[in-house]
């Protein structure tokens, strides 16, 4: 898979299936759908650098073992994380294409069995 790296930070598409795949059932199907939306977001070829920053920042906080609430904490411990991709999508919605939202939502399902 294409890594995307901008400002020395790499997220790829396996790293976020894999935390998305260990914290699956406690996460939700449209924390899921945040993520791959702000994924997709950002390897879009038209999503200013601003943007782009944001959505490094927030996927970095749901990938990484470090952050407010630990992840091992039972559902709580991802409320922050889903807080922060909510935060970033609400902030660069104008960017989310109904292309991006759709294949999203594909990626989504695919994971999830629908």
């Amino acid at each position: 898979m294409k890594k995307v790296k901008k400002d020395e930070v790499s997220i790829s598409e396996n790293r976020l299936i894999k935390k998305v795949k260990t914290s699956l059932r406690l996460v939700g199907r449209e924390a899921v759908s945040q993520a791959f939306t702000l994924y997709y977001t950002l390897r879009a070829p038209d999503t200013p650098v601003w943007c782009r920053t944001v959505i490094i920042g927030s996927l970095s906080y749901f990938i990484s073992m470090i952050d407010g609430i630990p992840d091992l904490t039972p559902f709580l411990g991802y409320t922050d994380d889903i807080a922060v991709m909510a935060a970033a999508i609400a902030t660069l919605s104008g960017y989310i294409t109904p292309e991006i939202k759709s294949k999203a939502d594909e990626k989504t399902g695919q994971l999830l069995g629908d």
